[in-house]
Order: C-alpha cells, then sequence, then structure tokens
C-alpha cells in the first residue's frame, strides 16, 4: 500500500526519517508551517522559514524518493505577537503563490485569544483570495469549544466546509466536524493526542469518509512512521482495505488536490533519484556514495 503523511514537520527529522518513511510505503508528505519550540522574534526569521518550506526541504524530500508539499501560515501561537504577526501576514500571500503549496495553515487557535481570532480571520480571507484550502490547528485545551468555534469562524468568513481541514481531532470533537461536513484530521501521537488503537476505532465507528489520518511528527516524541503503522494495525483489526486506503491515502488527495498542486502523478511517475543533485550548493550526503537511479546519465 502507499501512504500520505499529510501533516508532519520534516524540518525537524533526519534523513534516516526520510529513508524509513519511504521503506514503509510513504510516497509524499504534507508540512505545515509551524513553531520552532520558542518564538520567533523577526520577520527574516519567518521569512527563512517559509523559504525552507518551498526550497531546501522540497528538494532533500525528493532525494529519497518522498514527494514534499507544505502549507503557509501564521501559527496561532504566534499571533499573539500583533506587532510581528501584522508583519509575518504581509508576507504570506508571495510563499503562498509558491508550487507546492497546497494549503492555509496551520492556523487557528491555541489559547483562544482575541488576536488568534484576528489573524484567524484575515488568513481565512487569504485562503479564498489565492483559492487555497485550509488547514486548522485545534486548542489543546477546551479542545471541543475550540473546533466548534474554529469552524464556527470557517462559516462567518465564507469557506465551504468542504475546503477546511480541522485536525487533532479526537473522539470529543470527530462527530461535531463529520457533521458540519469538514475534513476531520487525526494527529498519531505515542502518548498524547490520538494513538493508533484509538485511531482504528474511529475508523470502525465513523467509516471513511472525511477522515484523514497523519503523524504530526515534529522535534519532540513523536513518530514519524505513524500512519504506516496505524494503517498496518487497521488491517490487523479488521478494517476494510478500502478504509484504510481512504483515510491513510486518498483522502489527503482529495482534500489537498482542491489546490491544484498535488495529485497523483507527482509520485507515480517521479523524476528519477540523483543524489549527485545539490540545492544551493547543498547535498543531503556526508561523504556517502550518492544513490542514482538506472537510466540517469552518470
Amino acid at each position: 500500500m502507499m501512504f500520505i503523511d499529510p501533516h508532519i514537520h520534516m524540518s525537524a527529522r533526519t534523513t534516516d526519517d526520510y529513508e524509513a518513511m519511504r521503506a514503509a510505503g510513504v510516497v509524499a508528505v504534507i508540512e505545515p508551517a509551524f513553531w520552532v519550540g520558542q518564538a520567533r522574534t523577526t520577520l527574516g526569521s519567518f521569512q527563512d522559514y517559509f523559504s525552507s518550506l518551498v526550497g531546501w526541504e522540497r528538494f532533500r524530500a525528493a532525494q529519497f524518493g518522498i514527494r514534499h508539499y507544505c502549507t503557509i501560515g501564521l501559527n496561532s501561537k504566534e499571533a499573539n505577537n500583533d506587532a510581528l504577526a501584522q508583519q509575518v501576514i504581509e508576507l504570506l500571500p508571495l510563499y503562498a503563490a509558491k508550487e507546492g503549496v497546497v494549503a492555509i495553515g496551520e492556523i487557528g487557535f491555541d489559547d483562544m485569544t482575541t488576536v488568534e481570532e484576528k489573524y484567524f480571520r484575515i488568513q481565512l480571507d487569504l485562503a479564498k483570495e489565492v483559492g487555497l484550502p485550509v488547514m486548522i490547528h485545534t486548542p489543546h485545551r477546551n479542545k471541543k469549544a475550540g473546533t466548534i468555534r474554529s469552524m464556527e469562524i470557517c462559516i462567518e468568513q465564507g469557506l465551504a466546509p468542504g475546503q477546511v481541514v480541522v485536525d487533532h481531532n479526537n473522539e470529543e470533537t470527530v462527530q461535531d466536524v463529520l457533521d458540519r461536513g469538514f475534513w476531520a484530521a487525526f494527529t498519531i501521537y505515542p502518548k498524547t493526542k490520538m494513538g493508533n488503537e484509538r485511531m482504528v476505532e474511529v475508523v470502525r465507528r465513523f467509516g471513511r469518509e472525511r477522515i484523514i489520518v497523519d503523524s504530526s511528527a515534529d522535534w519532540g516524541v513523536s513518530d514519524p512512521l505513524a500512519v504506516p503503522k496505524t494503517a498496518r494495525l487497521m488491517l490487523e483489526r479488521g478494517i476494510a482495505k478500502e478504509d484504510v486506503d481512504a483515510t491513510c491515502y486518498r483522502n489527503a488527495i482529495a482534500a489537498y488536490g482542491q489546490s491544484g498542486q498535488i495529485s497523483e502523478r507527482d509520485w507515480l511517475s517521479p523524476a528519477p533519484i540523483d543524489q549527485r543533485m545539490l540545492f544551493d550548493g547543498n547535498s543531503v550526503l556526508r561523504g556517502q556514495d550518492p544513490k542514482v537511479d538506472a537510466g540517469v546519465i552518470r
């Protein structure tokens, strides 16, 4: 089977992770713009980060046979720095137009402040303007209230539910999200958010329609193989292969394919790997022999 991890922060992961993911059947990833563990303090730090998402990281993934896409946005945690947030907002349209950007995100609420809501609404308007789907980060605290409020704001701003992926769901929020017609994504973490055994039961209960499995693996304790591991457990627990294929692969294509930036053709007919290639003078190798696919001129 082929898998997509539609929410994973590969900038924080290693080349070993890329190799292990490809061996496990992951063919594509979506990396949402995120915070880096501590607050950024200048506009330039955001600009360099966004540039890495559409540049170096896209190149690095391809060197290991994985197609890399990203989402662009001001995360809710850093939206509370009002003065800096306003500068970042002015930068976003430039990056939203880059190749491989499949959504505005991850945006939404952290502490559910008025400033967070201000920049959430502004970015929803940007998504409408540039014709991209939206990836929503739901808060860790007061999750159900925050999830419902996020969806209400999307409707108020004129977004169709089918254009919006609501991420970090759990058993408490999934019914509300599905009932309102939004996409319901689930983060599989080793100890928190959603475990893979719980995910199996969510799919068993709610089926496959508009449900998406992802890892959200980042710089903390997390698992970049969460999607294939969850898929394997689903099959072992009697979930139909069609349901596994939908929740761990096809639904992500349907949701983010609305951007016009992601298609199965991208990895079913991939460019050959040539690890001799450089990006801005840099290689993914550190003295190792490069992998060069058959057919590449040596």
